[in-house]
């Protein structure tokens, strides 16, 4: 059974950081590329950041992009999302997904429907 369990939100100011984490198993987590996706209040899914299987390539969406940083520790089967410079608008719960294709990294998937998710995800609230 696949499992992905979202870690490390919580309640921050403007400008402040949080580091996300999502522990993995019930399959070959170094197969598949990671993702992190999220939903702000009323609105839809959101894909936010991908990180290849090696950990070598990464995109981002532009909402986040130069703030927000993918890794992933294959050794630990488990993927991060180190969040700075946070703004009231990504306000959302945050999930992490997987490819749904193994051995595929593409950088045209960038909407949260090319990924699998499943799991409770993390609140992140930014408000002063």
């Amino acid at each position: 059974e696949v499992r992905l369990a979202e870690s490390g939100g919580g309640l921050v100011q403007p400008g402040g950081s949080l580091r996300l984490s999502c522990a993995t198993s019930g399959f070959t987590f170094i197969n598949y590329a990671m993702a992190w996706i999220r939903r702000a209040p009323g609105k839809g899914l959101e894909w936010v950041a991908t990180i290849n299987l090696s950990g070598s390539r990464t995109n981002y969406a532009d909402s986040v992009k130069g703030r927000f940083t993918i890794s992933r520790d294959n050794a630990k089967n488990t993927v991060y999302l180190q969040m700075n410079s946070l703004r009231s608008d990504d306000t959302a719960v945050y999930y992490c997904a997987t490819e749904r294709t193994p051995l595929i990294y593409s950088p045209y998937h960038t909407g949260a429907d090319d990924y699998n998710y499943g799991g409770q995800g993390t609140q992140v609230t930014v408000s002063s």
